[in-house]
């Protein structure tokens, strides 16, 4: 970008927030439109970069401290909540993984059963990456698996990853893999885990993650067939395989050697916080503030005093030199300003305000409703991420249905499934695959179909599950 650009784009930002603050004060009161100028401020510097994804999370801070939108207090708490903690936690217990090998261990072992054909290839790099994902950060999961795939590449005799054919269709799979996975479960990525932040909110109770799984599983499981029948239908009609490919992550898994007590260690500590996170309404009434996010801080600060048993120095699994190094802080940020952006949606009044201009518009109808935030979501999260789409989306449905006397909790769902995953555009998780060597292009041309497919899939599935499946619409504590 030039600096000519740059500046234009500063300059827009600003300009976007007077304008909303000064034209929508009749429709969402003056400290509202205010709010909705933020939002629009933030959404266009999150969409052209002209300052770090991060940066523009600071803007809720310097605006409220500027307008007094709403007490400052609640915009700050944000970046420093539950929830933050939790991926604080989740950063901690995962990154010994990389310095134990335990990621390189359990990654080569899923993929040593691919096969030479590009249907085994596509099959195994696509459900790999989204089962990983649904664990671990998307960010996490693409950046490890991306330089395995490259490597396996060229062990099968291509030199030079732009001009290798295999590597559009496998490096696809990997980073659009990575962003399909993150649905799974509350613990797939920060988008997460600020839907769930907002409807505690909402809601006053906490949220149980088996819930979430219950109810995402459809969706995961059809998206994912259909994003891999998609690419079969680009991908495998020559019949193209890559020989050695099995042999080479064999080789690679046994060279390895057997699992030390460091990855076993560190394997238990994130097995354990998996367990507790899911099996969290068993002891819920007896531990009421050993939330999942306090589980991953208590088990992640194990590292930091467990000694390595492989370390002649004997230091201690993780020390804070290198957490400090490795944690996703950008991420966590970028997060809390997300958070702090929807308080002032809703502590401004904008959320009602802007569901009230939706119910003007005669947008209330059920399928209405799931056309057009789907189409919102999906949007926002190909122009930035979904961290930022469910920042936006999520304050406003919750606020759209309790106007409208509807049962928020479907359409809540039915809005993580169109905010999760992004195909188009080289930016967040899509970036690393493209510093790698895939062409950008081919990610675009190839992503707009499984765009198209993917926002018919949150419709008419959304829809269905909202008509046909009482159990969707509810929860167990509400």
């Amino acid at each position: 970008m030039s600096n000519k650009t740059r500046i234009i784009h500063l300059i827009i930002g600003p300009v976007l927030f007077a304008i909303g603050s000064v034209l929508l004060k009749g429709a969402l009161s003056p400290t509202g439109a205010q709010a909705f100028g933020v939002l629009l401020w933030m959404v266009y510097w999150w969409a052209t970069r002209p300052v770090d994804l991060t940066v523009t999370a600071f803007l809720p801070i310097i605006t409220n401290g500027l307008f007094n939108m709403v007490p400052m207090g609640d915009v700050t708490s944000q970046y420093a909540s539950g929830s933050i903690i939790l991926i604080f936690g989740s950063c901690l217990l995962t990154i010994p993984w990389a310095t134990t090998g335990l990621d390189k261990r359990v990654a080569l072992k899923v993929l040593s059963l691919v096969g030479p054909s590009m249907k085994s290839q596509i099959t195994v790099w696509l459900f790999a990456s989204m089962l990983f994902s649904s664990c671990l950060p998307n960010v996490a999961v693409c950046a490890l698996f991306t330089p395995i795939a490259v490597a396996m590449i060229h062990a099968a005799g291509y030199e030079d990853i732009r001009k290798a054919a295999p590597a559009v269709p496998i490096l696809l799979c990997v980073g659009w893999g990575a962003g399909l996975g993150g649905v799974g479960t509350p613990l797939g990525g920060a988008m997460n885990v600020a839907a769930i932040s907002f409807f505690q909110e909402w809601s006053g109770h906490e949220f149980m993650y088996f819930d979430w799984v219950i109810r995402i599983l459809p969706y995961f499981i059809l998206a994912g067939v259909v994003t891999l029948l998609i690419m079969f239908a680009m991908f495998t009609r020559k019949g193209e395989a890559l020989e050695g490919t099995k042999d080479y992550f064999n080789k690679a898994y046994a060279e390895l050697g057997p699992m030390s007590a460091d990855e076993k260690i560190c394997g238990s500590l994130f097995i354990f916080a998996m367990i507790g996170a899911f099996t969290r309404p068993l002891f819920a009434d007896y531990l009421p503030g050993l939330e999942p996010a306090y589980i991953f801080a208590i088990l992640g600060s194990l590292s930091f005093i467990i000694t390595s048993r492989t370390d002649k120095e004997k230091k201690p699994l993780l020390t804070w030199p290198h957490a400090q190094q490795n944690m996703l802080w950008g991420m966590m940020l970028l997060f809390g300003g997300g958070l702090a952006l929807g308080k002032l949606i809703n502590g401004s009044g904008a959320g009602e305000g802007l569901a009230q201009v939706i119910t003007n518009f005669n947008l209330t109808s059920d399928i209405a409703i799931i056309v057009v935030f789907a189409i919102f979501a999906i949007v926002i999260s190909e122009l930035t991420s979904s961290t930022v789409s469910a920042a936006v989306t999520i304050p406003i449905i919750l606020t759209l249905c309790t106007n409208l006397g509807k049962n928020p909790v479907p359409y809540w769902f039915i809005c993580v499934m169109a905010y999760n995953a992004e195909f188009l555009l080289p930016v967040s998780v899509r970036a690393i695959t493209v510093g790698y060597g895939l062409d950008a292009n081919q990610q675009m041309k190839r992503g707009i179909p499984v765009v198209i497919a993917r926002f018919v899939i949150v419709v008419v599935l959304g829809y269905a599950l909202l008509k046909f499946w009482p159990m969707f619409g509810q929860l167990s504590y509400l």
